[in-house]
């Protein structure tokens, strides 16, 4: 699983790579621990373009991520999501959380 962060346009995107099982949860968790306080109401972009799965561990870490974003303000985008993660999103009834492009 790779995991890097950058700022683009004032904005924060997190590039994930991989499997976001539970093995790798961990790891992302720790890589992504910086938009747990939310960036000073900055949006967050999650690309998800070459993500191919992802287990409830990952979700639990967007959903941190989600909640220091809208605590400063802020909100989240998935972007490039593929049919078979957003389904996961639809299943758990955590579509209406986020916004996607």
């Amino acid at each position: 699983m790779k995991t890097k962060i950058e700022e683009q346009d004032g904005k924060i995107i997190a590039t994930l790579e991989g499997e976001l099982d539970t093995s790798a949860a961990l790891e992302v968790e720790q890589t992504l621990q910086p938009l747990y306080n939310g960036n000073n109401g900055c949006d967050i972009i999650i690309e998800c373009e070459k993500l191919n799965y992802i287990a409830s561990s990952g979700l639990r870490i967007m959903l941190g991520i989600l909640k220091g974003a809208k605590s400063t303000g802020g909100k989240v985008i998935l972007r490039h999501v593929n049919d078979d993660i957003k389904n996961v999103f639809q299943l758990t009834g955590l579509i209406n959380l986020f916004e996607f492009e």
